[in-house]
């Protein structure tokens, strides 16, 4: 008598088809997976246009100082229509990054908006810390003059004349591996500058530095992080000296496809603990977008931001 026909596979294949949508569907609106799926609508848009997600957009460069709304409830900052102050804000954002300021969210603007970045705001009470301009240091090397790109936080923040000497500590749970490595960070600053480093408990510390996620610190005026992709970390500047990163970051020693590379991101936040700003130099450490996968180190233009600084 022959066997009867088995639908053992197929309930299977069926049941792990149902499982993999599942997830994929969940993973649609996490925004650990997604952290900028809104950005996919507004390819294209412009001033006058009303689309899905462009309040979020508003949100995004609110953040990073390129625009301001005043929150009313009937603000425009809650709606998804592409207004004048969104556009001028779009402009400024791709001047900074060296893109064409056209105000219409083209592939390259939502790309570099993609990437992951520091949470310290490009523009601060209405000064834009990457606008390029004549006050830029100049070097004169012979009968050539180069230009140099780094910024400062308003009136020139930086810690004591004379004090060369600065210590780092770590939060109480921070994991070794993690402390290992931004320690490495503060050795490189300090093989460049005339800044000595020593690590000492973290209550003691000039420089105190600590890893959370979306949940804040005990401080009320620490800022929680965004989640996977987003901001992986950011600092204050002289004299406070803190130092936050974004624990749910898939963090990584060296250049690793995917991961966020540690080390990098210390080197970046720790010149804003000294005082340095952001760059409009790409190639500087101080440059407010730390593309994922990739290792950075510190540029002249870095080196020669600290000279001029501290006069040295």
């Amino acid at each position: 008598m022959a066997a009867k026909p088995h639908f053992q596979l197929p309930i299977t294949i069926l049941v792990l088809f149902l499982a993999l949508a599942f997830v994929a569907l969940a993973s649609a609106s996490d925004p650990y997976s997604s952290p900028f799926g809104f950005l996919k609508n507004l390819k294209g848009c412009h001033k006058g246009e009303k689309v899905k997600g462009i309040h979020q957009l508003k949100n995004y460069l609110e953040k990073f100082g390129y625009v301001h709304y005043d929150h009313s409830n009937n603000s425009s900052s809650n709606n998804d229509e592409f207004d004048d102050l969104l556009e001028a804000a779009v402009k400024t954002y791709q001047k900074n990054f060296h893109l064409r300021p056209t105000g219409v969210l083209d592939t390259q603007t939502l790309s570099t908006m993609s990437m992951p970045r520091c949470g310290c705001p490009d523009i601060i009470n209405g000064t834009n810390t990457m606008e390029r301009s004549s006050s830029n240091h100049g070097r004169h090397l012979g009968s050539f003059k180069t230009v140099s790109h780094f910024r400062f936080f308003d009136n020139n923040l930086r810690w004591p004349a004379g004090k060369t000497r600065l210590t780092y500590g770590f939060a109480p749970g921070t994991p070794p591996r993690f402390s290992s490595i931004i320690a490495r960070a503060y050795t490189k600053w300090e093989a460049r500058t005339h800044f000595r480093f020593s690590q000492v408990s973290f209550n003691s510390a000039d420089m105190k530095v600590e890893f959370h996620g979306r949940t804040p610190t005990s401080n009320p005026n620490d800022e929680p992080f965004d989640g996977r992709g987003r901001v992986a970390g950011h600092a204050w500047a002289p004299t406070d000296g803190r130092a936050h990163y974004d624990i749910d970051e898939n963090w990584a020693d060296g250049g690793v496809p995917g991961a966020m590379d540690l080390e990098s991101v210390a080197l970046h936040e720790i010149g804003h603990q000294l005082g340095l700003h952001h760059s409009e130099f790409e190639q500087a450490i101080m440059w407010s977008i730390i593309p994922g996968g990739q290792r950075k180190g510190l540029d002249q233009d870095d080196i020669n931001g600290i000279r001029a600084l501290y006069r040295v």
